[in-house]
């Protein structure tokens, strides 16, 4: 498990996240970026890397059973992959309650970032990051894991 041992040392409150790119997603260094900045926060990171098939992120979710999902794109494929992959979370009854959110590029067409966030959520997305959200979102987000929350699934920008 990738982790700063300094960071889980102070903050033992932190969270399990795992962190991971959709299948198509080559691109490391957004990873890099979430991954110091969730750490930052005070969590415990496992970073599965880009290109990771879905299998394998449901196979390492299921073992690890974190407390969140992050799932970052930045080649415009984040709405088809990020679809076809919350689909099989939400068909395992081990992880189907586990916050997942995905960020970054999500479309290459350049349509309303706010309908593909809406069809991500209703898809079973815990939240949607727009590739120009502040990284601040992503901690109300985590913050917002502790109070009660409706049934709606949450949208960030």
């Amino acid at each position: 498990m990738l982790m700063n041992p300094v960071t889980a040392a102070v903050v033992p409150r932190g969270r399990n996240v795992l962190l991971s790119s959709v299948s198509s997603d080559s691109h490391t260094w957004n990873l890099v970026f979430l991954q110091l900045l969730l750490e930052e926060m005070g969590h415990r990171v496992v970073n599965l890397g880009a290109c990771v098939p879905d299998e394998l992120l449901i196979q390492e979710c299921s073992v690890i059973r974190p407390d969140l999902v992050v799932i970052s794109t930045v080649n415009g494929h984040g709405q088809v992959d990020g679809r076809r992959l919350i689909g099989k979370v939400r068909a395992r009854p081990e992880i189907r309650h586990t916050p997942v959110v995905i960020g970054g590029k999500l479309g290459i067409t350049g349509g309303a970032q706010e309908d593909t966030a809406r069809r991500l959520v209703s898809a079973g997305f815990s939240a949607v990051f727009s590739d120009d959200a502040e990284p601040a979102a992503l901690g109300r987000f985590l913050a917002s894991l502790d109070r009660p929350r409706p049934h709606r699934q949450v949208v960030a920008s």
